[in-house]
């Protein structure tokens, strides 16, 4: 199959190129990845409560507190005596002035199937009111109910507690992981990954190069064009170079079938999608 080729096209090179949020103030600060990778999505269905809490324990270590001290208490699978916080962790900090100091932070770890109550958060808030820790972080493998952020709200506006809350819910945790997926994988927690920006340009401009060798003339047919003989010898060029690096074979399974064009056609049209551009754009 074969389309009327454009002139211009035939002169550019064969391969394209392309040049190649902010943290949640509840979370710890965090920056962004040095790379374009991102995880999709975090599954803890995998885990009992108490693994869960063994999760959270190394996700602090590994986030820079230190002292981190899982008050579980026994060896059973439940934690009777953690008394309103799971780990107790101490964060270092430094004014600008350089003066370091700790901070006590009381972690309750909530590893629930639908979202987190109001009355799940009770106790805790109750043990730091007394206890007077700088803040109370919750953990929780999924999301706090609307129910509960609200009532987070009013407890602080009527309460005015002497310690901070904290929640880390699922996006924060996505945002922590990412950063270490050994600890996902130590942890049995499920992970799945977006593609990176730079595979998804390197497929793009492989699916572009095809795209144009599909347009062109057989060689057989080169002759039948009232083209410059530069131009000739430039495309046949080029496509000496894609056969090269694709295949021959390949190339031509493009082009076997109006099935076959149109699929190579909407896999590039959904890659520029995502790239920014408008669907349908099929220029090559």
């Amino acid at each position: 199959m074969t389309t009327e080729p454009d002139k211009q096209a035939d002169e550019q090179a064969a391969v394209s190129e392309h040049d190649g949020d902010e943290p949640d103030e509840q979370a710890v600060e965090l920056a962004e990845p040095d790379d374009d990778f991102a995880l999709g999505s975090l599954d803890f269905d995998g885990l009992s409560p108490t693994d869960f809490e063994e999760f959270s324990f190394d996700l602090l270590a590994e986030s820079g507190f230190s002292n981190v001290d899982w008050r579980k208490g026994t060896p059973l699978a439940a934690s009777p005596s953690d008394r309103g916080r799971d780990i107790v962790a101490r964060k270092q900090l430094r004014d600008i002035d350089g003066h370091e100091y700790e901070e006590p932070w009381f972690v309750d770890c909530k590893h629930y199937k639908r979202g987190v109550p109001p009355d799940a958060l009770q106790g805790t808030l109750a043990w730091a009111m007394a206890e007077r820790p700088a803040v109370v972080l919750f953990i929780a493998s999924g999301y706090l109910t609307n129910g509960a952020k609200d009532w987070i709200a009013d407890y602080q506006r009527t309460n005015r507690p002497p310690f901070r809350i904290r929640v880390w819910e699922k996006p924060q945790l996505l945002r922590l992981v990412e950063k270490n997926l050994d600890l996902a994988f130590r942890h049995d927690v499920g992970t799945s990954t977006l593609r990176r920006v730079s595979e998804i340009l390197k497929a793009e401009s492989e699916f572009t190069d095809r795209l144009w060798y599909g347009r062109k003339p057989a060689d057989e047919d080169v002759h039948l064009y009232d083209w410059a003989d530069n131009i000739k010898a430039g495309m046949l060029a080029a496509k000496r170079r894609m056969e090269e690096q694709y295949g021959a074979e390949e190339l031509a399974k493009d082009v076997e079938s109006d099935w076959a064009w149109g699929y190579l056609s909407g896999r590039i049209s959904a890659l520029r999608w995502v790239l920014g551009d408008e669907w349908h754009v099929l220029d090559s």
